[in-house]
């Protein structure tokens, strides 16, 4: 790794909570639909006492492990959640490119998976005020001659399945093919086979694989302002209310900044902490 870019890298680990967003996502216009439900207290959930969560994993650190032996920056705020609102949440792996669709349909209550908010996803869910703030980042192997997104022009890049990163890839570079991957880390995987010549990523993950997984490096932050929030079905208002009202609990309270201080060493910019879902800061 030369210099520039191992500065870089260290610099992306240690700043990347404080940057202004990206998460998992692409636009996915989708319809809701009515499901059976029962009510927990002022909380309406699908089965009594539980909250049922849909989520894409592995994508570390935001989900780490397969349910029920699952963690994660994601997973330990959504515990926390469903705790203040006296729910026991349970965890449920789904498709990425699926998974709005499912929760509108009713599949499950509320989706954690490090998913941006964009007014695409808006049409088919209701999301809950910001939870995190994260950019994109371009990977490539070590040594690599590409060196930010200008480079790309020709070349084979990769990135997940449904994700704003693959929307990214697609739109802003003159890529000759963007090639989807069922997982995050498959794409990260593909770049060092060779499969790929470059991968665009949420920042975070990438960070977290440049930290664990050596003969990549990150060539560029691609500063992309994006929010995560916690989807949730439009026909369960209440829902999207509490999950709300919790959240905002867990920020003042300082237990955002602690998960926030463990997974990133950084404390969460105003974006979050003072942002909602109409109006971020």
């Amino acid at each position: 790794m030369t210099g520039t870019r191992k500065r870089l890298a260290i610099a992306a680990i240690g700043v990347i909570a404080s940057l202004a967003v990206y998460g998992c996502g692409d636009d996915d216009d989708t319809t809701s639909a009515d499901s059976g439900t029962e009510a927990a207290g002022d909380v309406t959930t699908i089965t009594e006492g539980t909250l049922l969560v849909g989520t894409d994993t592995p994508y570390p650190p935001f989900e780490i492990g397969q349910p029920p032996e699952i963690s994660g920056f994601d997973i330990e705020l959504m515990d926390a959640i469903a705790e203040q609102l006296g729910l026991t949440a349970e965890y449920q792996d789904t498709s990425f490119d699926t998974i709005f669709r499912d929760v509108a349909a009713g599949q499950f209550d509320a989706v954690a998976a490090a998913s941006t908010i964009t007014p695409g996803r808006q049409k088919t869910v209701d999301f809950s005020d910001p939870y995190f703030a994260a950019d994109q980042a371009l990977v490539v192997a070590e040594g690599s001659d590409i060196a930010s997104v200008d480079d790309l022009s020709g070349t084979i890049v990769g990135a997940q399945d449904a994700t704003t990163g693959e929307t990214y890839a697609n739109n802003e570079t003159d890529a000759s093919e963007v090639r989807g991957f069922p997982e995050g880390p498959d794409a990260i995987a593909a770049l060092v086979t060779g499969q790929v010549d470059a991968t665009v990523i949420d920042l975070p993950v990438a960070a977290d694989a440049l930290e664990k997984q050596g003969g990549i490096e990150i060539a560029e932050e691609i500063p992309t302002n994006e929010l995560y929030g916690f989807a949730m079905s439009k026909d369960n208002p209440g829902l999207v209310d509490a999950v709300d009202g919790a959240l905002q609990t867990l920020k003042d309270d300082g237990t955002l900044t602690d998960l926030y201080q463990k997974y990133f060493q950084v404390d969460p910019p105003d974006s979050v902490l003072k942002g909602t879902t109409d109006n971020p800061s």
